[in-house]
């Protein structure tokens, strides 16, 4: 247990270690006041906690009471926090102090954190290049050393792919197995509040202190978490499946092919079990995942009207205050979701997008479970690619979509995943690799991840 000085110095240093890496625009609140005060009045269980003297930053949209909220967004600019979230408050029980609010897409709506009104976050390894998205703010601060550990949300890969991009450990849990009370709603159905580290100890004390039923969110689980053993007894017994779709695929860059090579090659000589196998849906889940996504964002967001939530633009009647709030407020990443999602749920159009949408999605999670009768992990890159330039893919939404493209299943299926770092690329990019386990078995994610970080060289 690091004593109290330890701590001091230690905020200290979160200072300047943020001061040093502005040009990386990750940090957008700094929250070392509260932080400070908060540490002064611990109990002596937070001060025995097991998170007592990590540094942690959380992604502006999951709430901390009396402190901004923005969501990246100009129509929640002035918005303050009326609670904290579930997530939040189990960290500072255990020890661990919030010092910052990290950048990110408005609203949780991107792959590369360039739709922000506090602008771009930059790639701590590269700055000419995208951080990822949506919670890349998070991934940067974790990937810069500013702090310990990191919270995001990922909804279809907004944790797993900025992760891949900077080089660190990145988790969607299983949906339900974190409290979602306190996080801004994107698309309820996937959202889930994600964990960034560069330890995977940090990462899983984390998830062991954070995760569990809350009564504050109906769709949290009542499944018990296991602690994590370290021991490797069980660990070469685990059967590896490799999705032929994902590795045909024309978009997979060949560095991410050759690591995943690299990795089999790896599994086989240490005597693990390693089989093809199928998921035949993949090329529908992008499709399937937009338009269920945009749907739920389109209903999550019509309250903000300017009745309630943030600013509101003055107006002679209630019809033209609700347009040019919006219409002003919103970016337009955000107002093309917002469309899109309402034409889908438009009368005449319900039945032939949204409905079938949510058959396909059950369909896929189907041939994720099929898949896990006879195997334990699923392996398979994380991105088609490493990060990629700052305004390269801005003006193609279809581009910047097909970012998710293998991050997206395991979010329809509700599928806890993990990216870790696997290298770098020949322009000193990093590159990460996905493992994917069936629900509520994260703790086979995480012994195979350390028998690669102990053994992968």
């Amino acid at each position: 247990m690091p004593p109290i000085d330890v701590i001091e110095k230690r905020l200290n240093q979160y200072r300047a270690e943020n001061e040093k890496n502005k040009d990386i625009n990750c940090i957008i609140s700094d929250l070392y006041d509260l932080a400070f005060n908060k540490y002064k009045d611990f109990s002596d269980k937070q001060i025995n906690g097991r998170l007592y003297g990590k540094l942690f930053a959380v992604k502006d949209n999951i709430n901390i009471k009396d402190y901004p909220t923005t969501c990246a967004s100009k129509i929640l600019k002035k918005h303050n926090s009326i609670y904290t979230a579930t997530a939040i408050k189990r960290i500072e029980n255990a020890g661990g102090l919030v010092v910052a609010k990290t950048n990110l897409d408005e609203f949780a709506m991107g792959s590369s954190n360039e739709y922000s009104i506090f602008g771009v976050s930059k790639n701590p390894n590269n700055l000419n290049y995208v951080c990822g998205g949506s919670s890349g703010g998070s991934a940067a601060a974790v990937s810069a050393r500013i702090v310990d550990v990191a919270l995001g949300s990922d909804t279809g890969g907004s944790v797993r792919q900025p992760a891949s991009f900077c080089g660190v450990y990145g988790l969607k849990p299983t949906y339900g197995r974190i409290s979602r009370h306190g996080l801004t709603a994107f698309a309820s159905s996937f959202d889930q509040i994600g964990i960034f580290s560069n330890e995977l100890n940090d990462l899983v004390d984390t998830f062991e202190v954070i995760s569990g039923q809350d009564y504050n969110d109906c769709t949290s689980s009542k499944i018990k978490n296991n602690p994590f053993d370290y021991s490797e007894s069980e660990t070469k017994k685990m059967k590896i499946g490799i999705p032929k779709e994902y590795l045909e695929s024309n978009s997979l860059n060949s560095q991410v092919k050759n690591k995943i090579d690299s990795m089999i090659k790896f599994f086989n000589k240490n005597n693990f079990i390693v089989k093809d196998i199928s998921l035949p849906l993949t090329k529908k889940c992008i499709s399937v995942y937009y338009i269920l996504s945009t749907a739920e964002a389109a209903s999550n967001l019509s309250r903000y009207d300017g009745v309630i939530y943030g600013s509101r633009d003055n107006a002679s009647n209630i019809k033209t205050m609700y347009k040019n709030t919006r219409s002003l407020g919103f970016g337009e990443e955000v107002k093309r979701r917002i469309i899109l999602g309402t034409f889908i749920l438009s009368s005449g159009y319900y039945d032939s997008f949204y409905n079938k949408a949510l058959k396909v999605r059950r369909l896929i999670k189907n041939d994720f479970l099929k898949a896990f009768t006879d195997i334990d992990i699923i392996l398979t890159p994380t991105s088609p690619s490493s990060a990629f330039k700052i305004g390269e893919k801005i003006n193609d939404p279809i581009k910047m979509y097909l970012s998710d493209i293998y991050t997206v299943p395991m979010s329809l299926a509700g599928l806890p995943a993990m990216n870790f770092p696997c290298g770098y690329d020949t322009n000193g990019l990093p590159i990460g690799l996905q493992l994917t386990s069936n629900q509520f078995q994260e703790n086979k994610i995480f012994a195979l991840s350390k028998f690669i970080d102990d053994n992968f060289n």
